[in-house]
């Protein structure tokens, strides 16, 4: 609290006609002379740890009103505060809201088990050996809507939601009320659910989660994805988590959405053949695909598989990459990235990754934990880019600086950055600075930087 008592000293001066005031019993409030605006403006200059601290609003009431009114993010914990409606009494000025640690009943708050899965995080009881825990004790779907409801009654100024087990109802209510609604997030969401999408004509933002195993179970299919198709043609980002669909799905997004520049695939359940759809998505900048078993057993002829003209940016995390065609189909519709970044992907091995000459551009590769490839497979791909200008290797233990040939360490002298750490023993990541790595035109590497 020191700044603050810094800025209002320098607001509050005594006046030269004012008398000294000596009575001890009477404790005057210094800030009453000031506005709400003015001292909205000086607790706006606390940091913003201290701005959502408790020990402003417990000043008094006056403050605690206006510490509401400088909070814009929330995580609520309780849905009844939402109901009884002092959740937008209380932060009138809220912009971004997240719900879904608010949806679960009763949840064990003194046990020592705590679940976090991304958004969501919930104490499990301690006795307890089932894990369709959440999926039982969520709140029912129209005491969700109910809250949507009252959310969108009292006039905040929403941009952003994270809800759990809504219904088309709820949607629709919510955005009537709030127009300006730009991301949305959709947990346990379906096809239903979806028909709704519509109402929110402002999104540029949405995320649909539908099946997380052992937390919950939904199904977003293609009908789903083609209601989000035509009624979110302005959507700029997508990100699909346990969804399924297949290639009439993604396609009828690719054709609609025209401004979709990121899609993100999480732990998908589409059916084979998805990846062709890609192709119809003439503004696709970035490809994320997160956390899959399998890219595509059976992507079909590859008279289908046209290349994305805008794409620039393609990353595989956590992903099993042990099906060639699958791989071979995803690199060929993504041949124009110039990014390439695959990190902790098992079945990375030395033919799959010979599937990546396709790639014609690429400027950028990070490879990290992919512990299959060899040295050997990384120089048959990387001598064919001839734009390659940066590259990160970390945790790739299969890649041996004994087995660097002349060629890579050539190609290593011309790059403009490079990280280097194959593994704890690499010794050439500790002579890189002395090699002179990263600046083009430099000398090769001697046999006594490798060795």
């Amino acid at each position: 609290m020191s700044q603050f008592g810094d800025h209002l000293q320098n607001q509050i001066k005594p006046s030269k006609n004012d008398k000294p005031f000596n009575n001890p019993i009477v404790d005057v409030d210094p800030t009453l002379s000031l506005s709400d605006s003015l001292l909205l403006k000086i607790l706006r200059k606390l940091p913003d740890s201290q701005q959502s601290n408790n020990d402003v609003s417990l000043v008094c009431k006056r403050w605690l009103s206006l510490q509401g009114r400088l909070l814009r993010t929330l995580k609520v914990l309780d849905f009844d505060f939402v109901l009884s409606g002092r959740l937008v009494s209380r932060f009138p000025k809220l912009t971004h809201v997240d719900l879904t640690n608010a949806a679960c009943m009763n949840p064990p708050v003194n046990s020592g088990i705590l679940l976090c899965h991304k958004s969501i995080t919930l104490h499990l009881p301690s006795d307890s050996s089932n894990w369709d825990f959440l999926d039982e004790n969520l709140l029912q779907s129209d005491v969700i809507d109910r809250g949507l409801s009252v959310l969108g009654r009292g006039g905040c100024d929403l941009l952003k939601l994270v809800v759990i087990n809504a219904t088309e109802l709820g949607l629709v209510s919510l955005a009537e009320d709030c127009s300006d609604l730009q991301e949305l997030e959709l947990h346990k969401c379906n096809d239903n659910l979806l028909h709704g999408i519509a109402a929110c004509k402002n999104l540029r933002g949405l995320r649909l989660v539908g099946t997380v195993d052992g937390l919950y179970s939904s199904s977003v299919s293609d009908i789903g994805l083609t209601f989000l198709a035509q009624g979110c043609k302005r959507l700029v980002k997508l990100e699909l988590s346990g969804c399924e669909g297949s290639f009439d799905g993604i396609k009828a997004i690719g054709q609609c959405c025209e401004l979709l520049d990121e899609l993100t695939i999480v732990d998908h359940r589409m059916d084979d053949g998805w990846i062709a759809a890609l192709s119809y998505f003439e503004s696709l900048k970035r490809l994320r695909i997160s956390s899959c078993r399998k890219i595509d057993s059976s992507p079909g002829p590859e008279k289908l598989l046209r290349s994305c003209p805008a794409m620039e940016s393609l990353q595989l995390k956590r992903c099993c990459l042990n099906d060639k065609d699958g791989m071979k189909a995803l690199f060929k519709v993504c041949d124009g990235a110039t990014e390439v970044s695959i990190q902790d992907c098992w079945g990375l091995s030395d033919d799959s990754f010979s599937l990546a000459k396709a790639f014609r551009r690429v400027r950028f590769l990070s490879l990290e934990g992919c512990s299959v490839l060899t040295s050997g497979g990384l120089e048959s791909v990387i001598l064919h880019w001839e734009e390659l200008e940066s590259m990160r290797v970390v945790s790739c233990k299969s890649i041996k600086d004994s087995e660097i040939s002349p060629a890579l360490s050539s190609l290593f002298s011309l790059l403009k950055e490079l990280t280097w750490r194959p593994d704890t023993r690499s010794h050439l990541s500790s002579s890189l600075e002395g090699a002179g790595i990263g600046k083009r035109g430099s000398k090769f590497f001697k046999k006594s930087v490798l060795h």
